[in-house]
């Protein structure tokens, strides 16, 4: 099908060949060529998200400066079914080391799904089975081996709602280091003081660590969160809308905390917020019902998306 009979909001923009690509035989398609030829086919049932509805198989659109980065969390094809329905088509993505990644994409795409699968969160769920593969630092996150308790303190968590909880400030940051058999007091002390320093915490809570935590604000109490996160020292953070219940004072410090925990730790957030997304994040990854539409550097899949589709969405004009 000719260009000029493409829907406009397909139209794939040119791609530069890749340096060094190579090819079975000579005139065949590179890897972005075949990715555009798949968008293009997409386009002929009416654009990417309907041909997505109609099932249509499609290969995500990945930038290649996200490659460049060393990954510690690879995802690979990976699927998921609750039940008889599937919520996760064949993902793959690298997330960087020492870097924020953000999901975006409509309610229902699959954002916290794909982030509960990375600590096996969805395990807790009846009838859930997946298929891929997901790897952290090499090791497998899925197999019959894997000890579950361990994965989870390699990849910590942090909830849409703050759930501290119903005991001491000082308690709710060393509970994974007691539950792990710790029990000398200058190591929880050290930890415990390291932990809500790196949270941004420790001035507004030193003299009131014997108290329970359930009297700090919905703020303090999101950061006191993250702060029991990382005393485990984990590889990953996983940040699941971690300021839609806050208002925006509080929404900023913790912003200015993902900030000062980059580096230190890998960071993959779910947010609905487009400018949050392009403030925190250093990539970003669009997904629309289940499948990886777009994935590239923050910067530009908002200002120059490979595809239409992800224009309309990081602009406000579909989702």
């Amino acid at each position: 099908m000719p260009d000029s009979d493409l829907i406009p909001s397909m139209k794939p923009k040119p791609h530069e060949p890749t340096p060094g690509a190579r090819t079975s035989r000579p005139g065949a398609a590179t890897p972005i060529e075949a990715a555009d030829a798949q968008h293009r086919k997409a386009a002929g049932v009416g654009g990417l998200f309907e041909a997505i509805s109609c099932g249509e198989v499609f290969k995500a659109a990945v930038h290649k400066e996200v490659h460049k980065d060393p990954s510690v969390l690879e995802i690979e094809d990976f699927k998921l079914w609750y039940g008889d329905t599937q919520a996760l088509f064949d993902v793959s993505l690298g997330i960087p080391q020492g870097k924020v990644t953000a999901l975006i994409g409509p309610s229902g795409c699959g954002k916290s799904t794909l982030l509960r699968c990375v600590n096996r969160m969805n395990d807790l769920i009846d009838g859930v089975r997946v298929d891929g593969e997901m790897r952290i630092n090499g090791d497998p996150i899925y197999g019959s081996r894997v000890d579950v308790i361990e994965l989870r303190k390699r990849v910590g968590m942090v909830f849409q709602k703050p759930n501290p909880f119903p005991m001491s400030i000082y308690e709710n940051v060393v509970y994974s280091l007691r539950i792990d058999g710790v029990r000398d007091r200058t190591s929880l002390d050290e930890a415990c003081e390291h932990s809500l320093h790196a949270a941004g915490l420790w001035e507004e809570v030193k003299d009131r660590l014997k108290e329970s935590a359930l009297r700090l604000s919905g703020g303090q109490q999101q950061r006191l969160c993250i702060a029991r996160a990382i005393a485990a020292e984990p590889e990953v953070l996983l940040l699941d809308e971690p300021c839609s219940a806050l208002d925006p004072i509080a929404t900023s410090r913790i912003e200015d905390l993902i900030e000062d925990l980059k580096g230190a730790y890998s960071i993959l957030i779910v947010t609905h917020n487009m400018q949050q997304a392009s403030r925190v994040s250093d990539h970003t990854a669009f997904l629309y019902l289940g499948r990886l539409v777009e994935y590239g550097p923050t910067e530009t899949l908002f200002l120059a998306p490979k595809l239409k589709e992800t224009e309309d969405y990081v602009t406000g004009r579909f989702g």
